[in-house]
């Protein structure tokens, strides 16, 4: 029997996950680290803890499976976007990584833009400056800590530091070297210009590849601390929205996924590449060897669940620990009581400010409509609806570039929700499916380990021989009006408060 191992670098914990080459979970593995916030916005994590625990996560997985290391046939990498590891040149970390949800660099964000135009900027990356990239937080060091930028010979993304502790290869890969800013995204390649520009050496990063090709071995240094076998293959993998696309089959045209995490996603494969010249999505290049997706975000997704039942459902809560149910399966029962519409209430999820298609930091969320004949049912269902006509806004962008979507996996909590997937499904007035599997990136990209050993001949068999779906939720038919009307109320909302909303944020 053979085996694939993926390793999932995350921001709360590294999960690795050993799988036989149908999908199959053989043993799996979380080490959890910490998130340093420094000072208010700021957030950074420290490689090392990245590095112990992908080790100590191989390193269990094939003890408890019991597993042949020579039976491992790849590792593939997916982890946290966007965030900034400096080596010195004897390869030692020399400040703790910046990563991708810190906010100090707005300053940086704007000299990129003076530097290399705004228009300029998304044709060749595909997207408008934006504080979680890293290049503006290359600039940042370079701006506030010059010595120790002076002493940088290496730049790496997170997962690539974890590839270069395992390989001793400096190498990225497509998908998350996108996220970086630095990236030709049309032509998959560093681009030059925006290097030039901002003046920063093309000799600091890594050698890029596509997500299935092999980027170098397990060293035996490496082999000792994992278990893993000395010359096992490690391929390029994937960011952690791309590796989930290939985990759940998100790997041809017409395909999309929507996920309900803290913040929500809608992610669509393109065979072309497409690009919003008004940057309200971003498009990167996909796991997919000459192809890419686009995506939009919805910052207060989940959150603004999590927010509604923390503060509301206490009860709910109470009486779930007595029953050992999970909170949200009774909130579900108690929203599927309320109308479609809400009784005239609709909500905007803009509790973190918002990404899609707003880009606006500033705006904060919203009931409107409310009166004195809502309950607290009436405002859970109006939050699970306005989410969800926050990702139809998405949706719109992607069909407006003219991205298809006949099919919709749904993810994270959100997904399993059969009243959140037929809201999906009515709005999107598309069919919604799950795929069995709860692995998601992991599975992405030991599925691209697979291809760079041989196992699969391209990503797309990959899926197919592994990926397994449940029956889908089609739209039904007498809904799909019904939420069409809200949600036309619903897009009218931004516009009419973007004024009030700037005037708040500047008392």
């Amino acid at each position: 029997m053979e085996y694939l191992i993926g390793v999932d670098l995350g921001t709360s914990g590294t999960k690795t996950v050993l799988f036989d080459t149908c999908g199959n979970v053989m043993a799996s593995k979380t080490v959890e680290y910490p998130l340093y916030q420094p000072q208010n916005g700021w957030a950074e994590q420290e490689p090392a803890d990245w590095w112990n625990a992908a080790a100590a996560t191989c390193k269990a997985v094939i003890e408890e499976s019991g597993v042949n290391p020579a039976d491992i046939k790849g590792v593939g990498l997916s982890g946290q976007m966007h965030g900034l590891v400096m080596l010195d040149n004897e390869g030692k970390v020399l400040r703790r990584s910046i990563i991708w949800c810190d906010q100090r660099t707005a300053k940086e964000c704007e000299e990129i833009t003076e530097k290399v135009g705004a228009e300029r900027l998304i044709e060749i990356t595909a997207n408008p400056a934006l504080t979680g990239f890293t290049a503006s937080k290359i600039l940042w060091v370079r701006n506030n800590e010059p010595e120790l930028y002076a002493r940088c010979a290496h730049i790496l993304l997170p997962k690539d530091y974890v590839r270069y502790m395992l390989t001793g290869e400096f190498a990225t890969e497509v998908s998350d070297a996108s996220g970086m800013q630095l990236l030709d995204v049309p032509n998959r390649c560093w681009s030059d210009e925006v290097l030039e520009k901002l003046e920063i050496d093309k000799s600091l990063l890594a050698k890029v590849y596509e997500s299935p090709e092999v980027t170098g071995y397990i060293t035996p240094e490496a082999a000792a601390l994992t278990g893993l076998k000395e010359g096992t293959p490690v391929v390029g993998g994937a960011g952690d929205n791309a590796a989930a696309a290939v985990g759940t089959g998100v790997v041809e045209d017409g395909k999309a996924f929507v996920t309900i995490g803290t913040s929500g996603v809608v992610f669509a494969h393109t065979s072309d590449i497409s690009i919003d010249p008004k940057g309200r999505v971003h498009t990167f290049c996909c796991a997919v060897p000459g192809c890419w997706h686009v995506m939009g975000v919805t910052q207060g997704a989940g959150l603004s669940l999590k927010w509604y039942r923390d503060n509301f459902c206490t009860a709910e809560m109470e009486t779930a620990k007595g029953m050992g149910k999970d909170p949200y399966f009774l909130m579900d029962q108690q929203a599927a009581r309320v109308p479609i519409g809400c009784n005239k209430l609709l909500y905007l999820p803009y509790l973190m400010g918002e990404r899609t298609p707003h880009l606006d930091p500033d705006c904060r969320g919203v009931f409107f409509g409310l009166s004195a004949i809502h309950t607290k049912y009436d405002m859970l269902r109006a939050v699970m609806e306005g989410v969800t006509y926050s990702q139809r806004d998405s949706v719109e962008i992607l069909r407006e570039m003219g991205v298809e979507l006949h099919e919709m996996l749904a993810c994270g909590g959100g997904g399993s929700s059969p009243l959140w997937r037929q809201m999906l499904a009515d709005t999107f007035n598309c069919e919604v499916k799950t795929v069995v599997s709860k692995e998601g990136p992991a599975l992405g990209v030991a599925i691209l380990a697979g291809v760079g050993a041989g196992i699969y001949k391209s990503v797309e068999e990959g899926c197919r021989a592994v990926i397994r779906t449940n029956p889908p939720q089609a739209p039904v038919a007498e809904n799909v009006p019904e939420y069409e009307k809200f949600y036309q109320i619903y897009r009218g909302l931004y516009p009419a408060l973007k004024d009030s909303y700037k005037a708040l944020a500047a008392l």
